[in-house]
């Protein structure tokens, strides 16, 4: 009854918008029955079935290399690699044959397998991955693929009804419906770079990649994660939006990752009484609370108690959707804020820089973290007066090396481990030696972030 409900009022909505007939939509079938399956049937060809190969336990642990151990418990030298069912994925240009899809689907494969809906298989490439944002890139070389438009995220609203596609526990492509329950949900990864699409519409264990989509055929967000008890789906899913997910893809095209640049401030979101003391009258903005000496943001005459709220004329909800938008701004780039002083709205014009530079050469490795070379921070230097301390500036990390696949990259700013303070390379690698896990703090551009490493 419910769904019978859902699609009436779905075929009563849509009979109020003016839809190009070309699109695909929603219709009535032979019986005169609302029904989904005209759109379904043009947009699930697009959404494949990604596989990846790993390394099996034996081969990642360090006894079962040991020649002599093998022998003595009778294991084999070469062991055999397992392939595992992974998640999802949207293809997005069939030219080229770009697979979207989410970073956490594709970590540590060495090789991953795409299925289509009509069972071909192709080898992919991976073009780049962001853990930021946990979306990822793969292309595929194979003929007559279909592809889903990336819609306009930022024209969805709390109730539109969209669809979720993907391949729920390995069991095939599977087709679920719902609407958007909330947008600019944040506060679920550990970098943070979010901005998600809240969701009822059922995602489960192998959704990961998958699409979601509007009632126009459009990719408008890529499934990425549930909350639920031992991951099934009660009603809570999110997805990064498609203009994201755009972003993310357009650098990955270019540079193989996201190169995420620093406008030097702090920001935090507002609460009635932080309102009511920087004279605006919405909760809606990031205020900031502080704006480094010399950066990008200081030269513009941005200043402590600005209120941001809007990004090239973007509304901007929350710091967490500032951060977001910043972090997939183009190093170069000029941006324009609208924000509030005072009570008064003005806007400025600011160009998102590289993040600082490290001073003391090629750095040094650190055993501990696999490809990592650190420099430590000069005592008087500006990055040691706005820490308040010393640290240690990634100077390199190695493509393809463990530390460069647990998030770790150039120019990342190490200050503490296991929220210690560490200042200098003798302190990091007493913090590092002999865990089993640890927790690295450092800065990125603007943001601290958190990079857990088992």
């Amino acid at each position: 009854m419910r769904l019978m409900q859902l699609l009436a009022a779905v075929a009563t909505l849509l009979s109020t918008l003016s839809i190009n007939a070309a699109q695909p939509q929603p219709g009535t079938d032979a019986r005169g029955l609302p029904t989904l399956a005209p759109l379904v049937n043009e947009v699930t060809p697009a959404v494949v079935n990604i596989s990846v190969v790993t390394r099996s336990p034996m081969e990642n642990n360090p006894l079962f290399r040991d020649p002599f151990f093998r022998r003595f418990f009778g294991v084999p030298d070469n062991p055999k690699q397992r392939e595992q069912a992974a998640g999802s994925g949207v293809i997005v240009d069939a030219a080229r044959g770009y697979v979207l899809t989410n970073h956490h689907v594709v970590k540590d494969a060495e090789r991953a397998i795409v299925t289509l809906k009509d069972r071909r298989q192709f080898s992919a490439r991976l073009i780049g991955a962001d853990p930021g944002t946990d979306i990822a890139l793969l292309q595929i070389q194979a003929p007559n693929l279909s592809a889903l438009k990336i819609g306009d995220s930022d024209n969805l609203q709390v109730g539109d009804y969209v669809i979720a596609i993907g391949n729920p526990f390995g069991i095939g492509q599977t087709v679920t419906s719902g609407i958007v329950s909330a947008l600019g949900r944040s506060g679920l990864s550990v970098e943070g770079y979010e901005d998600f699409i809240q969701t009822d519409a059922s995602i489960n264990p192998g959704n990961s990649g998958g699409a979601l989509v509007n009632l126009r055929g459009e990719l408008i967000g890529i499934n990425t994660a549930i909350i639920g008890p031992a991951g099934g789906n009660v009603g809570i899913g999110f997805a990064v939006p498609a203009n994201m997910a755009r972003a993310v893809m357009t650098q990955l095209i270019r540079h193989g990752e996201v190169r995420r640049g620093r406008l030097g401030i702090e920001m935090g979101d507002l609460n009635p009484e932080a309102a009511k003391k920087l004279g605006v009258t919405s909760l809606e903005g990031a205020a900031i609370g502080g704006v480094q000496k010399g950066s990008p943001a200081d030269k513009a005459g941005l200043r402590e108690g600005d209120v941001v709220t809007h990004l090239n004329n973007r509304p901007i909800r929350s710091a967490a959707e500032l951060r977001a938008r910043l972090g997939l701004t183009p190093v170069g780039e000029e941006v324009e804020l609208r924000l509030t002083r005072g009570g008064a709205q003005q806007a400025v014009r600011v160009q998102i820089a590289a993040p600082q530079a490290a001073e003391g050469g090629d750095g040094q490795a650190v055993a501990q973290l696999p490809g990592v070379r650190v420099v430590e921070i000069q005592r008087g230097s500006p990055l040691f007066q706005q820490l308040q301390g010393g640290g240690l500036v990634v100077s390199a990390v190695e493509p393809n090396s463990p530390a460069f696949a647990a998030g770790f990259r150039a120019g990342d700013i190490i200050y503490a481990v296991n929220r210690r303070r560490t200042q200098t390379l003798a302190e990091l690698q007493n913090s590092l030696r002999g865990a089993e896990r640890y927790a690295v703090s450092l800065l990125r551009g603007d943001f601290n972030l958190t990079i857990v490493v088992r």
